[in-house]
Parts: structure tokens; sequence; C-alpha cells
């Protein structure tokens, strides 16, 4: 009976995978068909500025830093728009120790004390589904909590428990992350353009700005999850329209006594753009690789979600 058990979640698993993969490429091709459509018109339709999801007064925590380049271009080279970001606003963390950070990425030490020059505080050995052991943490709260392409890294070779261990990555993440975030009232997205459809779906067009400048005065502070619509995160069923259930419907928990998971609201979601982050480099959670730069499949995109906490 166990064998067939087995058998039968692993086939589900299957299952599941191939109508992602399905839906994807349906909406691919639909995307694909509207864009031509357009492009029939008279005009081109004005293209879309990057979204840039932080104001100058932003408190921002950093989870999961590897190299630390996205804190340093966060800090040392930002968009104009965050010319007045304070670095003290900053904390930069990484799930490793110091040393062994600079082991796995030989680039991070500079990185490193260039931050702490500016005046923004690092961390280290920080787990991003353990925020209650952090003392640096405890009792603090901020604008916005962000997890760049979050992965847990065990290089397990089976495909099931890879997809959970990942899957079990974000769901801790967002439960632990629940006493980082400022509290006040939900935030509203501040669009330039009315939306197709209400921010709430899955399926969210880009938006064009930040969050209301008010943000940093009242408002709930927000969770930002990046994830790459390339392997391996295609395989976990954590990406695109997965992620989002994950936030707003977790599954409940399985042991008696551990508290439910929190219900988080989808704000919107919008393409990363990597180029607005001068010397961002993606890199692999086992550091760098013999003969490469430890970097994850090229192509594919690159998508932002921003939640908040729910009523």
């Amino acid at each position: 009976m166990g064998h067939k058990k087995k058998t039968s979640l692993k086939a589900t698993l299957q299952s599941q995978q191939t109508r992602l993969k399905n839906k994807e490429k349906a909406a691919h091709a639909a995307e694909a068909a509207e864009l031509k459509t357009k492009h029939k018109g008279k005009g081109k339709a004005p293209a879309l500025r990057p979204t840039i999801p932080f104001t100058p007064t932003d408190k921002i925590l950093l989870i999961g830093e590897g190299n630390f380049s996205f804190a340093h271009a966060l800090i040392i080279d930002p968009p104009s728009s965050l010319e007045h970001l304070s670095p003290s606003n900053i904390t930069a963390t990484s799930y490793d120790s110091e040393e062994e950070c600079y082991d796995k990425y030989p680039d991070a030490r500079g990185k490193v004390d260039a931050l702490r020059e500016r005046g923004a505080e690092v961390l280290f050995g920080v787990d991003g589904t353990r925020f209650e052991k952090c003392n640096a943490l405890k009792g603090r709260q901020f604008d916005r909590v962000v997890f760049n392409f979050p992965h847990a890294g065990k290089g397990i070779t089976d495909q099931d428990r890879n997809i959970l261990s990942n899957q079990m990555l974000i769901l801790g993440f967002l439960r632990s992350v629940v006493g980082c975030l400022a509290e006040g009232i939900i935030p509203t997205p501040n669009l330039s353009r009315k939306p197709k459809r209400p921010v709430d779906d899955d399926d969210d067009e880009d938006t064009v700005d930040a969050l209301s400048p008010s943000t940093a005065q009242g408002t709930r502070g927000t969770v930002l999850i990046t994830l790459r619509n390339v392997p391996p995160y295609t395989n976990w069923q954590v990406h695109f329209a997965d992620v989002p259930r994950l936030a707003k419907t977790p599954p409940k928990p399985v042991s008696l006594g551990t508290p439910p998971n929190p219900n988080y609201k989808l704000l919107r979601s919008f393409v990363f753009h990597r180029k607005m982050w001068k010397g961002y480099e993606h890199r692999m959670t086992k550091g760098e690789r013999a003969h490469g730069r430890g970097t994850t499949g090229e192509g594919g995109e690159d998508r932002t979600w921003e939640f908040c906490l729910k009523d």
C-alpha cells in the first residue's frame, strides 16, 4: 500500500506540472498574439518605466544576499529616484557566516566593506525562516522585506523532494517574516494607468511607480519575492501563479499545536529589470562553480511579487 501511495503522489505532482506548463504555453501564445495585434496599429504604445518598489524613506531588509551585489547596487549606485535613500535604512543579510560567505563568493568582501563604510548594516548567519532567532532583528520592523531568487540550495536530486524543499522555504519565510513587517493600513499601488485586471489577480500587468509615498507613514510593510521563469524555479511549482497562491492561501499546518500560516494580499507583480541595479549579479546558493560564474540558466523572465498581510 505504501508503494502505491508514493507512486500516486508522484503521478499527481507530475500531472500538475504538466498542466502548469500547458497553461504557461497558452498564456505566452496569447500574449504574443496580443502584441502582434497591437503592432499592426499606426503607432507604438509608450514603453513602461521599470518599477522601482522603494521610496527614499523606506526601511529595507534584504534576505539571502549571496555576494551582496543587490545591496551594493541599492546603496552605491541606485536609480535616480533613490539617490536620497539613506544607507542606514538598509539591513542586508546573508544565511552564511561571514567566513563562509567570503569563501563561496570571493567578490563579497569588497562589497560588504563598501556597504559598511557607507553606514549600512550587514548581518551574517540570518535564517530567513527563523527571524526570531536573530537577536539583531528582534523588535524591529521594516517597510520592505526583499527576498530575491530564494533557493534552498540543498542539492536534492529527487525532483519531488526538491520541489517540497523549496516550497517549504517560501512558506517558512512568509510565516517568519510577519514580526518584521511594519504595521498600518494596506498600501495602495500608485498606478499611472488603469490595470486590465484587479491588483489582487495572479497575472498582474506591470505597474509603473512605487507604492504611494505615504507608505513609510502608517502603512503596512510589504514582502517582495523575485523568481525567474527558468529551471530550477519552474520545477518547484512556486513560480508565477503559484507564488501568489502560497502566500494568499497557504496550506494548513501538518502537526497539532502549530499556528496557522499567515494569509497575504497580493498588491502587484512586475518585471524585475536587472539593468536598473548596476552591478547586480545573481549567484547560486552554493557559490562560485568551477569553469563558470555560478549563475542560473539564461533566458526567461525575472518577476517580483509584492504582498502585505491581510486584515
